[in-house]
């Protein structure tokens, strides 16, 4: 589970730049007190955007990816690793393939896999009928996945979609796989022309108590997790709108603040997002080495061998030259 750090005093958090809006694009980790319950609170703003202008995706496209990535950011916050963590959908729906990372560096990147003709042919958002997530993802599952690289074996857990939100799949897999208490709720949309997304996560474990739990023996008053403690928790958790979630002019203190404070909120050190691709012309060519030759030979568009990163939509060329170097002996 995470290990969350004190702020240092009143100073900026660590890790961000100076002259940096710190109310945006940042997880903000915190603890109710009174139960010893965990909580991230997950901004985005550039980051989404970034992501989501990448491609022209459709509006329900964009705004079920900017909910996988403050997804993605909420939870890999509240694992303690170093590495990698997914989170994907995989379905017959038109929209195919939901996937969202981020690196415990706090780099996020995503992708969307979908078909226009089938994604148009539902339901207009605003009828009578709007698309369901079941119409719009089908039947499939949803997975994530913890890689802490080749020396580690991978973590992963899987989920039949189901539910009416991307995080009712999600959090059926905690009750039933791993018998943690889990409050998720994530929103995202376009506001003023640019994407922002945002999220709520509230989670505990089995060994909190007054003796191991996180605020132990620091004047936290941690106490044992009970059916009341987490269904008040919840009962605040409802209470957040989408419109808070999504209002970046609202400080996190003070939605906090506004949400939990009889319960006891205290913040930790926050955690800087940014968008960033992983891709690279090194890589590529490593990709290419590994394949035959004349496989890749479909791939030229005018003369070159042209691949292009689906999550970042960057394009890389590759003439006679370059392949030759590629395949030298």
């Amino acid at each position: 589970m995470p290990e969350l750090k004190p702020e240092d005093g009143a100073g900026s958090p660590a890790g961000l730049d100076s002259g940096r809006n710190v109310e945006v694009d940042v997880v903000q980790p915190f603890l109710l007190e009174s139960s010893g319950i965990r909580g991230d609170l997950v901004r985005l703003g550039p980051a989404v955007d970034h992501v989501l202008t990448r491609h022209a995706y459709p509006a329900p496209v964009a705004d079920l990816l900017g909910q996988m990535l403050a997804m993605a950011a909420a939870l890999s916050s509240m694992m303690k690793f170093e590495g990698l963590f997914t989170l994907q959908t995989k379905g017959d729906g038109p929209v195919g393939m939901l996937v969202a990372d981020a690196t415990s560096g706090g780099h996020l990147r995503g992708y969307a896999g979908f078909d226009e003709k089938r994604l148009a042919a539902l339901p207009a958002s605003g009828t009578s009928a709007p698309p369901r997530i079941a119409d719009i993802l089908g039947r499939g599952y949803l997975a994530f996945t913890v890689d802490q690289g080749p020396q580690t074996e991978r973590y992963q857990g899987i989920v039949e979609l189901g539910g009416e939100t991307l995080t009712d799949s999600l959090l059926h897999y905690f009750r039933q796989s791993e018998q943690v208490r889990t409050g998720l709720i994530v929103t995202a949309a376009q506001v003023g022309g640019a994407w922002r997304a945002a999220g709520l996560l509230l989670q505990t474990t089995p060994d909190h108590g007054p003796d191991h739990g996180p605020g132990a023996g620091s004047g936290a008053g941690a106490a044992l997790d009970t059916e009341e403690d987490w269904r008040r928790a919840m009962m605040l958790q409802a209470t957040c709108t989408r419109e808070e979630l999504l209002d970046f002019d609202l400080p996190i203190n003070d939605l906090l603040y506004r949400l939990f404070h009889e319960e006891g909120v205290r913040v930790f050190r926050r955690r800087p997002l940014v968008a960033r691709c992983r891709c690279s012309r090194a890589r590529l060519e490593e990709t290419l080495r590994s394949l035959p030759r004349a496989e890749i030979e479909n791939l030229r568009i005018d003369g070159e061998v042209v691949v292009t990163c689906q999550f970042c939509n960057k394009s890389y060329r590759f003439d006679d030259d370059a392949l030759e170097r590629i395949y030298a002996p």
